[in-house]
């Protein structure tokens, strides 16, 4: 049975997590020291990060984050997905196949959410799957997945593998096992270094100690690869999939993730949302309410029946003042000229997508000097 979970526990959490130095305290104060049973630090796998000030992240926001891992994929140069403008009048943008490499930055940054329905070793080693997989994933320069389901760690690697097979150079970022029952799950965040990089000290899930989320976002601040840094766009990313059986109770929690991330750092706020919500944009409850929250998929399903909106990527609009107005829904049928049937031997979910401009469009109300990132 699924298990019921109250608002108070939420609001609860975020106030003794204040109260401990962790929490919003602790990330509006980075000198308060972190205390308490509450706090699990980030350590890395395969990958060594100084602890210092001169990360992305200050030690103080690690207070409700979980364990991570990062990958580390080496490959030569990449591609960038190109884009055309929408007809007159459509609010949804479109993609052209790219599958060259050696493309730079275009000005712009097109970031998917893709739940790759039971992403294991079985699927991946289907004929010609990762050929088709990779081709999705290179159209984008970020791609948050869900639904990583395997027991051995081959399986994201074996995956960039093949999306840099072109030359393309792509990286990856992947959480741990997550879930309540003995079917685990992983998020993971799969990007175009050529276009984005990424802090590893960053990265880390929600640490939901009274099991508010079925399974906890992984978050991870990433940056475009610009000439100018300093200018360039930074930005939160939440990865979340929703248990289907607690949709609005898990929605809800959302809310208070966001506002959390939000706060996470006086120098950031930009933080973009998104995943299988398992929800439209008419069932986001207080997540939906937080003032000036955008959602951009809208009026379209997201399934690949074409039957259900479940996928969504969200932001406040006077943050992300970056998000250009165009977004898409990138249907598998067409694009990879299969039949229906075929399609969903890809995934029951279509990748839902957004642009926004590599160039920070307004400063934070308290700005600081950016750090360069490690890798």
């Amino acid at each position: 049975m699924a298990r019921r979970k109250s608002r108070f526990s939420v609001l609860t959490w975020l106030l003794i997590s204040g109260i401990s130095g962790g929490g919003i305290t602790g990330y509006l104060k980075p000198n308060v020291p972190l205390i308490g049973p509450m706090i699990t630090k980030l350590t890395a796998k395969g990958e060594s990060v100084a602890q210092n000030s001169e990360t992305l992240l200050t030690n103080s926001a690690n207070s409700l984050l979980g364990n991570q891992s990062s990958g580390n994929q080496t490959a030569v140069s990449g591609r960038l997905a190109s884009m055309q403008q929408p007809n007159q009048g459509q609010a949804q943008g479109y993609i052209t196949a790219n599958t060259s490499a050696g493309r730079q930055n275009t000005g712009t940054l097109l970031i998917a959410s893709f739940n790759i329905q039971v992403l294991g070793q079985s699927k991946i080693s289907k004929p010609g799957m990762k050929e088709k997989l990779a081709h999705v994933i290179r159209q984008f320069d970020l791609v948050a997945i869900q639904e990583v389901r395997a027991k051995a760690d081959n399986v994201i690697p074996d995956l960039v593998s093949s999306i840099n097979a072109n030359g393309s150079r792509y990286n990856f970022v992947i959480g741990p096992r997550l879930g309540r029952s003995n079917s685990k799950e992983q998020y993971a965040y799969v990007f175009n270094t050529n276009t984005v990089e990424h802090d590893p000290s960053s990265v880390g899930t929600i640490n939901d100690p009274n099991d508010l989320l079925h399974r906890e976002p992984l978050v991870t601040r990433f940056r475009a690869r610009t000439q100018s840094p300093a200018q360039a766009f930074t930005f939160w990313m939440v990865n979340i999939h929703t248990d289907p059986d607690e949709v609005p109770e898990e929605v809800d929690a959302l809310a208070d993730v966001f506002t959390v991330m939000q706060q996470a750092r006086s120098d950031e706020d930009d933080v973009i949302l998104l995943g299988d919500l398992n929800a439209n944009e008419k069932q986001l409850g207080r997540l939906g309410r937080i003032p000036g929250m955008r959602w951009t998929v809208t009026g379209v399903t997201t399934n690949t029946r074409k039957t259900k909106a479940y996928d969504n990527i969200l932001f406040q609009g006077q943050a992300t003042q970056e998000y250009t107005g165009r977004w898409g829904v990138y249907d598998l049928e067409r694009n990879l000229g299969l039949s229906r049937d075929q399609a969903l031997q890809v995934s029951d979910h279509l990748p839902v997508w957004a642009e926004f401009r590599v160039w920070e469009a307004r400063q934070p109300t308290h700005p600081t000097v950016r750090s360069p990132l490690y890798n």
